[in-house]
């Protein structure tokens, strides 16, 4: 009995150090894999600093506010191959989490929204993979945005990666309630209380209220004012 029970221990010490060492080499590629992640981040920041700079320097009015980006941690990378049940292997995670590097651009109309996506998306080196279009359906909790998977070349000394990019493009209004939704969900991350849920079901109502609001408003300042040289698209 007692040798049964020891070497019972000793398989399971054995499976737990292996498990702990293909951890620690999974670490180590990734800490490498980081690095051409952070490089398709650079690329299509640029590409969209551009259009930023742009704007401002020859038209009266830019459709980019903000941009920001992110690069998905170690810790949080184990979680999600864990929650969708993904094959901890560098060529799995590379083909099945599409949102290690991210970058969000925030501006201030919903049409600028899709203006923003095409303008990107006619660029011959960067193509649009997928498209999760939450602003003309929102999701069940309220949450607005347009989300693109991008494919973006990382030329480097010897070779060349393919590196995937989440775009999120949103207005300022539906940031602002994605800001928020994000610290509730944080802090409780089990459910959100019913009436901190219903307050925000009626938040997300009113985003969508006032970018048409502000839509309106531009369009009147846009009819008023006939000598404008505006892109069409634009403000």
């Amino acid at each position: 009995m007692l040798r049964h029970q020891t070497d019972e221990l000793v398989s399971s010490s054995a499976q737990t150090k292996s498990v702990d060492e293909r951890t620690r080499e999974f670490r180590r590629d990734f800490d490498w894999l980081q690095m051409y992640y952070q490089f398709g981040i650079e690329e299509v920041r640029t590409k969209v600093n551009i259009l930023r700079q742009e704007f401002e320097k020859i038209h009266t009015y830019s459709p980019i506010e903000h941009v920001r980006y992110r690069l998905k941690s170690f810790e949080s990378l184990l979680d999600k191959i864990a929650r969708i049940d993904c094959d901890m292997s560098i060529p799995a995670i590379r083909e099945t989490i599409r949102d290690i590097a991210g970058i969000r651009i925030t501006c201030s109309f919903v049409s600028d929204v899709y203006w923003i996506a095409s303008m990107l998306g006619q660029q011959t080196d960067l193509t649009v993979v997928e498209t999760k279009d939450y602003i003309d359906d929102p999701k069940p909790n309220g949450y607005q945005s347009l989300h693109l998977i991008v494919r973006v070349p990382v030329f480097l000394s010897d070779h060349t990666e393919h590196i995937f990019v989440e775009l999120q493009i949103r207005t300022i209004a539906m940031d602002f309630w994605a800001s928020v939704e994000h610290k509730l969900t944080y802090k409780y991350p089990s459910e959100i209380p019913d009436h901190l849920q219903g307050e925000l079901d009626a938040a997300a109502r009113a985003v969508s209220d006032l970018d048409a609001r502000m839509a309106h408003l531009r369009d009147e300042i846009r009819s008023m004012d006939t000598n404008a040289h505006l892109p069409r698209e634009g403000y």
